[in-house]
């Protein structure tokens, strides 16, 4: 089951599903309400939430906590 955008922490390390691709991701900073700016660990580039969402989300959307 997702975690809801609204409990990711800063600092903590999540793994996105969504429409095919799997992305290992850190949270850096809260930018506002829901949004978050977010480090890709697989090739280290810097994205938002909303832009890795911005085509909606597909049927094997997943986001778990990495521990």
């Amino acid at each position: 089951m997702a975690i809801a955008l609204d409990n990711l922490r800063v600092g903590r390390v999540y793994r996105l599903v969504n429409q095919g691709e799997v992305r290992k991701l850190q949270i850096i900073d809260r930018l506002s309400g829901d949004n978050f700016k977010v480090k890709d660990l697989d090739t280290l580039e810097f994205y938002t939430i909303f832009e890795l969402l911005q085509w909606g989300k597909g049927k094997d959307y997943d986001l778990d906590e990495l521990r």
